[in-house]
């Protein structure tokens, strides 16, 4: 795509934002409503990929569209449009202004982020994740890259390009039955790892996995290598966030650690009974703490043992990018998995798009 291009003779790129190996992602002006968007574009694929590796990412790309376009919170991007121009395809979405969480710890210098901000921005996420989890729809791919927050201190979720319809399950099994893996290792439930069934319970852990990081200023699992960060949420007990930062608040404390129980059930129910403990938290009130189950350690296998509850495609994955540190380069396998959520470059390192977040060196 070149600036100046009008797409349907409607949208006018302005500036590219933002780029990654599957596509781009431009400013762009509606001709039509005479405002700015946000414009991504799904890159044609190279011969080097096969026609069902193609078809899955096309169909995968609609389908964020489909999903985006039916959400309407405040805490979700909207889309505005979607189609196909010259064999490109194209999501048009709001322009958003701000920074996702992974350039915000990078603009802190690696450090984390304050603690009114991290409470604030779990609370605005819980609620994110109620609705769309009322709606019956689960993001799986949730980390610091996929979390926007806005000039104005909004927070706002993005991508939902591997999101999973609870009653799409069909669809849902045919984009997943490819070896194609889903999620970015550092911020991947227990049961997203080892191909169990995943609900709205692994995108909780998957916050739990973001609220350490951005609080703490690592991951729960701050291993290079990605055998070890896999195995480390199947089986290893994380270090409660204050071991690392005495300041933060006990009740978050204890909501994190919850969070990343290792089974669904020892988490909380669901998003919205996050948010009220937090606003419960943020306000003094504390409400009643469950008992705390205590997690038996798990005998870890070395790596290539064969462990039980890692799938194949585990061995040769690496960890990818996380918000901080100087985490591997994703590998061709996980680039693909996570088509529209890959390390993206920002162009002028201003304006973000909408449901395509450009990362930096996070995510």
């Amino acid at each position: 795509m070149t600036d100046g291009r009008l797409i349907q003779s409607r949208y006018q790129l302005l500036d590219l934002i933002g780029r990654g190996g599957m596509g781009e992602v431009w400013r762009a002006r509606d001709e039509s409503l005479g405002r700015h968007v946000a414009v991504k574009c799904l890159k044609p694929v190279g011969p080097q990929h096969d026609e069902a590796f193609t078809r899955v990412l096309r169909e995968r790309f609609r389908r964020e569209a489909r999903v985006a376009a039916a959400l309407q919170h405040r805490g979700v991007t909207v889309v505005h449009d979607f189609g196909e121009s010259d064999g490109v395809l194209y999501l048009v979405m709001e322009l958003l202004e701000g920074r996702n969480l992974s350039q915000l710890l990078e603009d802190n210098k690696q450090h984390p982020l304050p603690v009114a901000e991290v409470v604030d921005i779990a609370e605005q996420v819980a609620d994110a994740l109620g609705y769309t989890h009322r709606q019956g729809i689960v993001h799986r791919d949730l980390k610091p890259a996929n979390i926007m927050r806005l000039d104005d201190g909004a927070v706002k979720l993005c991508d939902f390009g591997i999101a999973r319809l609870g009653h799409d399950i069909g669809f849902t099994s045919r984009l997943t039955g490819t070896g194609i893996a889903m999620g970015t290792p550092h911020y991947m439930s227990p049961e997203q790892i080892s191909g169990g069934e995943v609900d709205h319970r692994s995108d909780l852990y998957s916050l739990g996995c973001v609220l350490y990081e951005i609080a703490t200023g690592v991951p729960p699992f701050d291993m290079e290598d990605s055998w070890s960060v896999l195995v480390g949420h199947r089986d290893t007990v994380p270090e409660p966030p204050r071991t690392h930062r005495a300041e933060l608040p006990r009740f978050f404390d204890e909501v994190v650690l919850e969070l990343l129980a290792k089974t669904p059930d020892e988490r909380p129910a669901d998003a919205g009974d996050l948010r009220q403990r937090i606003a419960l938290g943020r306000t003094g009130e504390q409400p009643q703490a469950a008992q705390a189950r205590p997690v038996p350690p798990v005998p870890v296998a070395p790596p290539g043992a064969g462990e039980p509850g890692l799938p194949s495609w585990t061995r040769d994955m690496t960890t990818g990018h996380k918000a901080v540190g100087a985490g591997a380069s994703a590998t061709a396998a996980v680039e693909h998995a996570t088509a529209f959520t890959a390390a993206w470059t920002t162009g002028t390192g201003q304006a973000l798009a909408g449901g395509l977040t450009p990362e930096g060196s996070g995510g």
